[in-house]
């Protein structure tokens, strides 16, 4: 009978040992695949949260609208720091600008200069704003001249946001220059995205566009870089994930979705940095910051 006990508890301490064991080695490979990868579905903690009022019209506004055929810009999400480049020369630096009449977000001239200074020093310099925010007039017109298959309608257009300009070359069509080469990878490390992808056409309903970028920030510009997604798709994909981190430059950010139907809270963190952007559709993308 002694013996039998004794035997009996070497079995339950050896099958402990190895639980253990089991558990130890899970824990660190979850840890391995969340440091490794660019972005996790994360659920956030209930910790160090606040909660804010939100009205309807946080929807409309923000560096992530969306802005297309069918969601048109509402004048309480058009930028307010416009400014015409060509009567605040000490903004242009860096770059060309085709006439007199650009105008953009003055937020928007200064992450681009941002860009443009890093691309000087790769030794691409020769780049050219041909057009940036214009208003409902304008856009009408050119709709006129150009027809559908080239522009939108009035107010259905990005450059009708202020966030959105067309980068162009003194060297060559963007299609071919060193600067559209360059743009295209490494736009994304500025919070700019090509707005209108070959590869794209038929989820933007846009044809490809080499020259038309658009300011969404970061992280969100580097997630789209990885993930191959559209503004479009990268808005679907938050709104079914609800929450992702997502690591930019060793920095991490944690993203979140919230529906928004009417005046509404909201929980944030009261100990961090947060932005809010609404998607211009039914709900607000929460970004916490670093």
């Amino acid at each position: 009978m002694k013996k039998w006990v004794f035997w009996f508890v070497i079995v339950v301490l050896l099958g402990y040992e190895a639980i253990q064991q089991h558990s130890a080695t899970g824990k660190k490979v979850n840890q391995l695949e969340v440091e490794e990868s660019a972005y996790v579905v994360s659920s956030p903690g209930k910790e160090n949260l606040t909660t804010i009022k939100v009205t309807k019209d946080q929807i409309y506004q923000g560096n992530l609208v969306l802005i297309n055929q069918d969601y048109p810009v509402h004048q309480i999400g058009m930028q307010t720091d416009i400014l015409n480049l060509f009567q605040h020369k000490e903004l242009v630096k860096g770059f060309g600008l085709l006439d007199n009449t650009i105008r953009l977000s003055q937020s928007v001239i200064q992450a681009f200069t941002t860009m443009i200074s890093a691309a000087d020093k790769d030794g691409i310099r020769h780049f050219l704003i041909n057009s940036g925010y214009r208003d409902n007039k304008e856009q009408s017109q050119l709709y006129k001249d150009m027809g559908a298959m080239y522009a939108l309608p009035a107010g259905h257009s990005e450059h009708n946001l202020g966030l959105a300009l067309d980068i162009g070359s003194t060297q060559a069509d963007m299609n071919q220059a060193p600067e559209g080469e360059w743009l295209i990878r490494n736009a994304a490390d500025y919070g700019f995205i090509l707005r209108y992808p070959k590869d794209k056409t038929a989820i933007t309903g846009i044809q490809y566009e080499p020259w038309h970028f658009r300011y969404v920030g970061l992280p969100h510009s580097k997630v789209m870089q990885q993930m191959n997604l559209s503004l479009e798709e990268y808005l679907a994909y938050l709104k079914q994930q609800k929450n992702i981190t997502t690591k930019v430059k060793g920095k991490i950010y944690e993203i979140s979705y919230h529906p928004i139907t009417r005046n509404s809270t909201i929980q944030v963190p009261n100990n961090r940095s947060y932005t809010l952007s609404g998607n211009n559709m039914d709900g607000i993308i929460v970004t916490v910051l670093p």
